[in-house]
């Protein structure tokens, strides 16, 4: 499942996604607003994309890392809106037969996904805000 939504996201669902019974390794990163940033404090953060383009570059990071290891079912999904402090703006899951797999297409995912994928933030403080490139 590959996805850009205003609606929050859940851990559950995307556990419940990739979990097969060929695999015995699931790794799931969540990505959180963070409450500061080079010394000053967030106090939300507005995520915008070009959500279909987006989907499509998250299938492409899942195919890309399905050619390099052996996985089984993925899951990436990223918050747009407006998000607070400590709510998950991303999350992937993927399984693995094996947990070093997992664990390695799901850093290798986040770390691709960064580089790629068509979203934006803007930061908000006490004091004003700023577009912070990525």
């Amino acid at each position: 499942m590959f996805r850009a939504t205003d609606r929050p996201l859940s851990i559950d669902e995307a556990y419940r996604t990739v979990v097969l019974p060929e695999c015995g390794a699931v790794c799931v990163f969540v990505g959180t607003v963070r409450n500061a940033n080079e010394g000053k404090s967030v106090t939300s953060i507005d995520y915008s994309a070009f959500a279909e383009m987006a989907e499509k570059e998250f299938a492409k990071v899942a195919t890309e890392a399905s050619a390099r290891w052996s996985l089984g079912a993925w899951y990436i999904a990223h918050r747009v809106g407006r998000l607070a402090p400590g709510e998950a703006s991303v999350i992937i899951a993927v399984s693995s037969p094996h947990r070093a797999e997992a664990f390695e297409a799901c850093r290798f995912a986040i770390e691709r996904l960064k580089e790629i994928a068509p979203i934006w933030k803007e930061e908000f403080y006490d004091s004003g805000k700023a577009w912070v490139g990525g």
